[in-house]
């Protein structure tokens, strides 16, 4: 059930804000718990795998698959919620024209960037800035060096762990020995500062020379070759530092299936590489959404061989089987009752909004009329839909209009076309060029 009690203490302009982001189709992240209705039989399960799986060593692939308007990116938000809470670090990735699925070296640099957990901020910059200052305060805790023990002891006690990349070790043990060393003669600040910088960015996955790294025997760049080491070196790291393993969320994978065919094939490659990542990794989930056309076009999946042969199985199966790969949203609509919940919230957060009270005109009833068109319009599952339109018919009450004299179908229709506009621009090739 969803408590009011973090709405009710909003004040307007936050009510509002919140109600603008709805409109736009999306939720803000620190309130995806309270728009959180259904769904739970899905989640129960990937609680399950997170605590006695991934968290004991196990990895997994997982696709949320669902139409355009069915929650997945919700899905996700909730997701990343739940495993943030449980201790793991997440990354959450929206593929876009800046971050393209069809080129990894990007994708691993969004990767590290949205980084969260433990510690404040987001980014791998973040977690190495927080690792580093935890050791200033614990040097025990840290076995930060001192100036009886050189920097390399700790390069040789990452290199031990089993999976860790050579030059992902002698990069941390470099940070280290950056920030704690003594300075060497003729060695300045500025320059302490520079390292640090050089180091930050070979640890994003961007440009350095070779030039740059060699002082810190470091010898390799991010590439699609040694992806697999430089994944698997940071889940390690993330275990050193406390977390239980990396929850990683690819958002809109589904727009691949408008791309070119090059670029598509390219992309599935790349999904290809992170599916064969994650099948030698520890302690890592991977979860892709899409829409169901990329399990049954002939620019989906199957366009493809070296990736359908790994992902065939998926969407062959007769009856839901929420242990499996597949999450499928479509599937598993929301009920009327959970709808309605989420309406409640809905009309508690435009009654505070814009100071009034909804309930006497909005009233359950009026829901159930949205849910029973949705229904017959065959669009249950579309929480988008019900969400834009409930908001438009609320927008109307609070200006005086009647939800008697509201043309509901209409309202409907107009706002299913809205919605079709949004989804054919989000589906537009935007990545060709």
């Amino acid at each position: 059930m969803i408590s009011l009690e973090a709405l009710e203490a909003l004040k307007p302009y936050q009510a509002r804000s919140i109600i603008e982001e709805l409109r736009k189709g999306s939720v803000p992240v620190e309130y995806v718990p309270v728009f959180t209705v259904g769904r739970q039989k899905w989640l129960s399960y990937i609680e399950d795998d997170l605590d006695n799986y991934i968290a004991q060593g196990g990895a997994k692939v997982r696709f949320i698959s669902g139409d355009y308007g069915d929650g997945k990116t919700h899905f996700m938000s909730v997701v990343r919620h739940l495993a943030l809470e449980k201790g793991f670090a997440v990354s959450f990735v929206v593929l876009t024209r800046d971050v393209p699925i069809h080129k990894f070296e990007t994708v691993y640099q969004a990767i590290v960037r949205q980084l969260q957990g433990n510690f404040t901020g987001t980014g791998i910059r973040a977690l190495l800035d927080s690792w580093l200052e935890k050791m200033e305060k614990e040097p025990g805790q840290g076995q930060a060096p001192d100036a009886g023990q050189p920097y390399q002891a700790l390069a040789g006690q990452f290199k031990e762990m089993p999976g860790m990349d050579i030059s992902f070790a002698n990069a941390l043990a470099a940070l280290v020995n950056n920030r704690f060393a003594p300075l060497a003669e003729g060695e300045d600040k500025a320059r302490r500062d520079a390292d640090n910088e050089i180091l930050m960015h070979w640890f994003e996955g961007g440009k350095v020379t070779k030039r740059e790294l060699k002082p810190f025997q470091i010898y390799e760049f991010l590439n699609k070759t040694n992806a697999r080491q430089f994944i698997n070196s940071l889940i390690l790291f993330l275990r050193h530092t406390g977390h239980q393993g990396l929850i990683l969320l690819m958002d809109e994978m589904e727009t691949v299936v408008a791309m070119s065919t090059s670029i598509r094939n390219a992309a599935y490659e790349n999904v290809r590489l992170f599916i064969d990542n994650s099948e030698t990794a520890r302690f890592l989930h991977l979860f892709f959404s899409i829409i169901p056309d990329v399990l049954v076009s002939e620019k989906g999946f199957k366009s493809y061989d070296a990736l359908w042969s790994r992902v065939r199985s998926i969407g062959d199966a007769k009856s839901l089987n929420y242990r499996g790969v597949l999450v499928d949203l479509h599937q598993t609509p929301l009920q009327t009752e959970e709808l309605l919940e989420l309406g409640r919230v809905l009309r508690t957060l435009h009654g505070i909004s814009y100071r009034w009270n909804p309930d006497d005109m909005v009233t359950d009833s009026v829901m159930e009329q949205i849910c029973t068109s949705q229904k017959r319009m065959g669009v249950i599952s579309e929480v988008r839909l019900f969400i834009k339109q409930l908001i438009t018919i609320l927008d109307l009450a609070e200006q005086g209009t009647s939800p008697r004299d509201m043309d509901m179908a209409r309202q409907m229709v107009e706002t299913q076309q809205e919605m079709e506009a949004e989804k054919m621009k989000q589906m537009q090739p935007t990545w060709d060029d």
